[in-house]
């Protein structure tokens, strides 16, 4: 017996995530950079994250020819942040403030928490795959994170 894509769909909303962006550039230096809300931590030691990134995406094809990328976790007030690189867009970061890490590798400044990671590991997940990083270095700010639940985005009640 197997569900259809809309019930998953509705069932997997049920779950409050956060909103992350993925970053990444590829070997001719193209950047790339992606909304991901399936992110999670793997292990304390050593320091291991996973994302889930669509196959049919930019983003997909430098995380899988290169071996950096970074994990942004967003705040707040960084709607517009998740919707830009949620968006089909192939011009992601025109007119957006970012900068380059020593890799390359594109960094958003005013973003919640950073993690600068190396490829682990990747996996085949169906219609995604799975990318393990070891995380080598972070940034942390004070605030409140982006949150995405039922559909809609949402914030913490203070």
């Amino acid at each position: 017996m197997s569900i259809s894509p809309d019930e998953f769909r509705k069932t997997l909303a049920k779950f409050a995530s956060g909103v992350t962006v993925v970053t990444s550039s590829d070997a001719e230096g193209g950047i790339f950079g992606i909304t991901v809300s399936a992110f999670c931590s793997v292990s304390l030691e050593p320091p291991l994250i996973l994302v889930s990134i669509e196959k049919e995406t930019g983003t997909h094809h430098a995380l899988s020819e290169g071996d950096a990328f970074n994990v942004h976790i967003l705040s707040e007030d960084q709607q517009d942040v998740s919707n830009r690189f949620a968006s089909r867009s192939e011009n992601k970061f025109d007119g957006f403030d970012f900068s380059l890490d020593d890799r390359g590798i594109p960094k958003m400044g005013d973003s919640l928490a950073m993690m600068k990671c190396r490829k682990f590991s990747e996996a085949d997940g169906g219609d995604h795959t799975i990318f393990v990083g070891e995380v080598l270095e972070t940034e942390i700010r004070d605030g409140f994170p982006l949150l995405y639940w039922q559909s809609a985005y949402r914030k913490i009640e203070k």
